[in-house]
């Protein structure tokens, strides 16, 4: 049986690092030019080295965006580009555009190439281009039912990636022009201004200035706001789907969202192989789920078409019960105490829970806290505060502390 890998966004070092310890198979990962996410940390030179090296010491792959549809200047320094990639030790790369998709096989031809789903790939015949091209990988458009992913695995030997959880974008396959049109921002060179998750009002033609809500609120509606991809229930379904890879979205999202999801993703897939014919989905692992920042889950193009049902039409606001409040960056096994790095407003008296990359979730109270100085402290309200707090159990380094969101 195919062994999925999971596949976790990385934008930026901590958030790679918080994927792979919490159970990632590989990262994905832009540079500073040629992705589609401008406005992400995004990695330096150096960063992309160190990550991509982090990776590999625990065994892990890590693919780099050059997904951005170019124009003609911004060929000038991608064979320079690609060459850094490949001797960086990238093992793929994933690309949209035919252009780059030509020079990358021409510059780098011994570096595997992943098709991104901005390719609009959305049948078998399209796929067996890209085989018959050379590609390693296509990551299916966004648009497929699992039926059509069925057809199209039947009907190809190249690697197949899909998306499995995280937001929908309301153009084809991301392939998105609003933003460039409201704003001068180009999405489709990695500085969407996100005009989707935007208000919006009716204006009839003879009356400009009677702005008129779409539905009856007061609010106006969001026409293109779309829900979260969440496949977790239909596991099973996607394992026997053959794809290779499952995808989840993110690299803009939190340090918080990337670690919780990929574990629970972890936890399942590997729960299943353990034993398939018993295999059921926890309600722990969907609570988990809601405890991050997310709009309400769909399950997209899946398994029929998308209706009303599939989009938000009230607000653009995402929802969760729990807030990220500290990331312990090692445990004193002498005292029993945690060095954490704050994250968020933490004092004495609260109940927080402790996600640990490996090891059970548990709850305790907060009993005290110290500053760096050893000074008993309330409460720790200045960002990124280092303090210590007494632990009712050992735990594992770059474990999470969270509480439920007030």
């Amino acid at each position: 049986m195919n062994r999925p890998e999971l596949l976790a966004p990385a934008g930026n070092l901590e958030k790679l690092k918080m994927a792979i310890l919490y159970g990632a198979d590989a990262v994905f990962m832009g540079g500073k030019a040629f992705g589609l996410r401008a406005f992400s940390d995004n990695f330096s030179d150096n960063e992309l080295r160190e990550g991509i090296s982090y990776a590999h010491s625990f065994k892990k792959k890590a693919y780099i965006t050059v997904n951005v549809f170019p124009h003609n200047d911004d060929l000038t320094n991608l064979p320079e580009y690609l060459t850094f990639l490949r001797d960086a030790g990238a093992d793929g790369i994933i690309i949209a555009d035919l252009g780059v998709y030509r020079i990358a096989r021409e510059v780098v031809p011994d570096l595997p190439i992943h098709i991104s789903t901005q390719a609009n790939n959305t049948n078998w015949s399209s796929v067996l281009c890209w085989q018959d091209l050379g590609a390693k990988r296509v990551v299916l458009a966004r648009e497929l039912s699992l039926n059509d992913i069925n057809i199209i695995r039947a009907k190809v030997n190249i690697e197949l990636e899909a998306f499995v959880h995280g937001a929908m974008c309301i153009s084809y396959s991301g392939r998105c022009l609003m933003s460039n049109y409201f704003t001068g921002r180009d999405a489709n060179r990695g500085e969407c201004a996100q005009p989707c998750r935007w208000k919006y009002y009716i204006v009839e033609e003879k009356r400009p200035n009677q702005y008129i809500p779409v539905l009856e609120d007061e609010k106006g509606t969001y026409i293109f706001n779309s829900k979260d991809l969440c496949l977790l229930p239909h596991l099973p379904k996607l394992i026997d789907s053959g794809l290779n890879s499952f995808k989840i979205e993110g690299r803009m999202k939190s340090v918080h969202y990337v670690a919780t999801v990929v574990k629970v993703y972890r936890e399942a897939i590997d729960s299943y192989f353990k034993d398939p014919v018993n295999f059921a989905v926890k309600p722990e692992w969907l609570e988990e789920l809601n405890k991050v920042s997310h709009r309400e889950y769909t399950t997209g193009f899946y398994f029929n078409k998308t209706t009303h049902e599939d989009q938000i039409y009230g607000s653009s606001s995402y929802s969760q019960t729990h807030d990220f409040i500290g990331l312990v960056k090692s445990y004193n096994q002498a005292d029993g105490t945690a060095t954490i790095e704050q994250r968020n407003n933490m004092r004495v008296g609260q109940y927080i829970e402790i996600i640990q990359p490996q090891g059970p979730t548990f709850t305790q109270k907060i009993e005290a806290m110290f500053d760096i100085d050893g000074n008993p402290i309330d409460v720790a309200p200045h960002p990124q505060q280092i303090i210590t707090i007494p632990m009712a159990q050992p735990i594992e380094a770059y474990s999470m502390l969270r509480r439920k969101a007030e």
